[in-house]
């Protein structure tokens, strides 16, 4: 199993945390796992993604040209990676903020109100965190325990007050993908 995971978007929407807690997840599972980041200069709003690659074997290479799977967090993001999805590949995207324009017959894309959901749960900065979630829901790639593990790990000492609404969006990303909300 090795699974290319994109996800992007604008700096400040925790894209690379995302990633980070993705990463987490997969060595918490004993997996071999790469994440590479790549952002703007600048510190908020130019864009941000980075590459997880999940493996049970050795990785050969950080980059993914042809993710299986990409998430898009806003509309720049989706329309700079939806053509990279691998065909049969995934392209999950914040239907918050961005809306298909082009015919993706190749892949399968599914909408997430993301940042409508996290400004529902009272913390609008929780947007990476219902997309994470829709990524667990879409994929066995890491467990939910291995996520919500690596969650308190990243930001349980820095962050405990957010720890609860954060899993909370995890749930909730995870519903909407599944189509309970969204």
């Amino acid at each position: 199993m090795l699974k290319q995971v994109i996800f992007s978007g604008f700096g400040g929407q925790g894209v690379l945390l995302a990633g980070q807690l993705l990463a987490t997840a997969g060595l918490l599972e004993g997996r071999e796992v790469t994440w590479f980041p790549s952002y703007g200069a600048e510190m908020r709003g130019g864009s941000a993604n980075c590459t997880v690659v999940v493996s049970d074997q050795p990785i050969g290479s950080p980059v993914a040209s042809r993710p299986e799977l990409v998430l898009a967090f806003n509309q720049p993001a989706l329309e700079t990676f939806q053509g990279r999805v691998a065909q049969g590949g995934e392209l999950i995207y914040n239907s918050s903020l961005a809306v298909i324009l082009a015919d993706l017959p190749q892949i399968s894309a599914k909408a997430v109100p993301a940042t409508e959901i996290a400004v529902g749960l009272g913390e609008a900065r929780a947007v990476n965190l219902v997309m994470l979630g829709a990524l667990w829901a879409a994929t066995d790639l890491v467990g939910k325990e291995s996520l919500l593990s690596a969650l308190s790990e990243k930001l349980g000492q820095a962050s405990p007050n957010l720890l609860a609404v954060n899993r909370k969006a995890l749930e909730a990303g995870a519903e909407a993908y599944r189509g309970g909300a969204g």
